[in-house]
């Protein structure tokens, strides 16, 4: 009886020290918010159970109740020291009036006080930007395109010089034939080299005499070649054979483009001294044995450089028309080829300068492209200059924020003339340049550009 009447009192007491626990907790609520009541129960249980071990002697249930309770506890505080305690928050400042900053989290670690000055968080990168199409073309034209203005002098340099001394040569070498002045030219004079991939025009003209030389359609020939001319010695009862110096490469009746083409060719590959000549302009310049054409391999250290030597007929005999002397096959191997680049450079030129347009740097462009993809290989320069060309005709937009659609609309236009497999010239529209195409390689070009039409950024 006076065990149970202990254990009833203690029971009692214990009563009477919760209730003012729970006074003490709620009151603590209120001014130390939740996680600081939080802690200062969990403490304040801890040294009430300190006390009744210490006083009072217990028995085995208290021991386990106590036990468990404690247990409880420790879950709890660990739990606790797992979760941040949130910092209160201070009243509302007015905006006048300066927040004082909050103090640090005791969760986090303090920093050495030698360390040096703490470094912001390294940003994150951009996001990268969505082009349009006409930026990338711009891109694709500055980055593939556009030659460097030192780079096109010393090409101008080089040709000038190789020039005079190819002038020399030939001066000394064939004094009996009246060859004209050198001219290097092409579209790297023409603001319309795209990239390094042209060639510069060295023209070597002859000098023929008047009234002794006619011209004659090539489809007026034998050949039936709307593209060619031949050259036809007259006045042979007054003015012999042998009386013009050029008399001796007539094949017939008739100026033979091979004959002379021979004779040059021989020349630049054996007589020419070009290492000493390489020395002397600070490059080195080699003969292209294995092309058909007369070219000239030129490396400088800052740029290469192919040099494409070209025998023209010229002057009044040939109307203002410009012949050369072009490895041809065939019935046309002996006739002389119209070169139509200057007057389609001439006329491209008044076209942007009448309304202040783009149609050069569309074609740099469709050449860049077209020399990017080995699909496109065979699509020269004439193919995409009748192109632009004929769109450059029409009255539309060729402004440069136009480029991109204009360049989606010379597609359009090669896509249609491949379907009909005719792309007539300009100049001469008897002239389909796309004869020289096989079937096969009609097909190759064709799906390229259709593919590159559904998705033009693939084509940059």
């Amino acid at each position: 009886m006076a065990e149970f009447s202990q254990k009833r009192g203690k029971r009692r007491d214990g009563e009477v020290l919760g209730s003012a626990v729970d006074f003490l907790l709620a009151n603590a609520r209120l001014v130390l918010g939740v996680g600081g009541a939080a802690m200062l129960g969990i403490a304040t249980l801890a040294v009430k159970r300190l006390i009744d071990r210490a006083t009072s002697p217990r028995d085995e249930d208290d021991a386990k109740g106590d036990t468990t309770c404690l247990e409880d506890s420790w879950k709890e505080l660990s739990l606790l020291k797992a979760t941040p305690c949130l910092q209160p928050r201070p009243p509302p400042a007015a905006l006048s009036q300066p927040v004082s900053p909050l103090p640090p989290s005791p969760s986090a670690p303090e920093r050495p006080a030698d360390a040096g000055p703490q470094m912001p968080p390294p940003l994150s990168s951009p996001a990268p930007l969505c082009l349009t199409f006409q930026e990338k073309l711009l891109a694709f034209e500055r980055d593939h395109v556009t030659i460097p203005a030192a780079h096109v002098a010393l090409a101008k340099q080089l040709a000038g010089d190789i020039a005079l001394e190819l002038q020399a040569y030939l001066r000394s070498k064939f004094p009996e034939l009246p060859f004209g002045a050198l001219v290097p030219g092409g579209p790297l004079y023409d603001g319309l080299q795209a990239g390094a991939a042209d060639h510069v025009r060295l023209l070597v003209p002859l000098v023929l005499e008047p009234g002794l030389w006619s011209l004659v359609p090539g489809v007026d020939t034998v050949a039936r070649d709307p593209r060619c001319w031949a050259v036809r010695r007259t006045q042979l009862e007054f003015h012999s054979r042998g009386n013009s110096p050029w008399d001796r490469f007539l094949v017939g009746s008739y100026l033979s483009s091979r004959a002379l083409l021979e004779l040059l060719r021989k020349a630049l590959a054996i007589s020419v001294n070009w290492p000493a000549i390489g020395s002397l302009l600070g490059c080195l310049i080699r003969p292209s044995v294995a092309s058909e054409e007369l070219l000239l391999q030129v490396q400088h250290e800052h740029l290469e450089l192919t040099v494409a030597v070209l025998l023209v007929v010229t002057g009044a005999a040939t109307e203002e028309r410009l012949l050369l002397a072009w490895p041809l096959e065939g019935l046309a191997g002996n006739l002389w080829l119209q070169d139509l680049y200057p007057a389609e450079a001439a006329r491209l030129r008044a076209l942007d300068d009448h309304d202040a347009g783009t149609r050069r740097r569309l074609l740099l462009l469709l050449c860049g492209v077209c020399r990017s993809h080995s699909a496109l290989g065979r699509l020269g320069r004439g193919h995409l200059t009748q192109v632009v060309l004929c769109l450059g005709e029409e009255k539309v937009d060729w402004a440069e924020e136009a480029l991109g659609e204009r360049f989606l609309q010379a597609l359009e236009l090669l896509i249609g003339s491949l379907e009909r497999a005719s792309l007539p010239c300009h100049f001469n529209p008897s002239v389909n340049l796309f004869s020289s195409l096989s079937e096969e390689e009609i097909d190759d070009i064709g799906y390229t550009l259709y593919s590159g039409l559904q998705a033009p950024e693939w084509l940059l």
